[in-house]
């Protein structure tokens, strides 16, 4: 009898336990959701158009960014007299690189790998708006200390298998930090961002500052200019051009 009692006490703790953990997971990203404008106003987001600068070994570097919601991408950028542009239209994904760059200066498809790791961009709102619909799992890793503020790890696994931490605010509950791996062009790299100098544009919530480790050493910093949130789009610039 006292051993099926304490059998009996213990399924009760691991059952509740599961049961607040759920909750501390759903709520936390509730208020994250929240914090970034509410799902209402991202879903009614039609499409958004980006600008911004950021320097490598003393080169200055300007790009604009235009998304259409859950659909197209196109990023132009400028360096050095030269332009680079990454787009993505549906399932399909193709880009401009000039030679100084490694590509032909001709429009090339895109890897598959890019493809899909580009097309999470155009889900607006980001990764844990409505993650149990994409087909994603989230778990909460705990609690830490990241730059001196007090945050929340949360493991999200994707769909495809992909794995990102994300690393929230215990008080503002804004995205601080994301990290994962992914595999590009057969080699697998690290993927961190950190995100800062947040600012509202209409109601929601955008990082406008953004660092990531230079892959020629130190960290590379992306300023935000500006963001205008439901431009005029011409689908065409979606559009794989044919080769001159």
């Amino acid at each position: 009898m006292k051993i099926s009692k304490i059998i009996g006490s213990a399924l009760l703790i691991v059952a509740t336990s599961t049961f607040t953990f759920a909750q501390t997971v759903d709520e936390i990203v509730a208020k994250h959701v929240t914090a970034m404008g509410g799902a209402e106003k991202w879903k009614a987001l039609k499409g958004l158009e980006m600008k911004s600068k950021f320097s490598v070994q003393g080169m200055e570097i300007e790009s604009k960014t235009v998304i259409l919601a859950g659909k197209s991408l196109r990023t132009d950028v400028s360096v050095m007299g030269q332009e680079i542009i990454n787009a993505i239209d549906g399932e399909t994904g193709w880009s401009v690189r000039p030679a100084m760059m490694g590509g032909t200066g001709e429009p090339e498809d895109m890897p598959i790998a890019m493809v899909k790791e580009s097309r999470k961009q155009v889900d607006l709102g980001g990764s844990l708006l409505n993650y149990k619909e994409k087909g994603a799992t989230l778990e909460l890793i705990g609690k830490e200390v990241l730059d001196g503020a007090d945050a929340y790890n949360l493991k999200l696994t994707e769909k495809n298998g992909d794995v990102t931490n994300i690393y929230l605010s215990a008080i503002t509950y804004y995205t601080l930090k994301t990290t994962g791996k992914r595999k590009i062009q057969g080699q697998e790299i690290d993927a961190e961002v950190t995100y800062s100098n947040f600012k509202q544009v209409e109601g929601l919530t955008f990082p406008f500052t953004m660092e990531t480790p230079s892959p020629m050493g130190g960290t590379m910093t992306i300023e935000t200019e500006s963001v205008k949130l439901n431009p005029t789009i011409d689908e065409s610039i979606f559009k794989k051009p044919a080769k001159k």
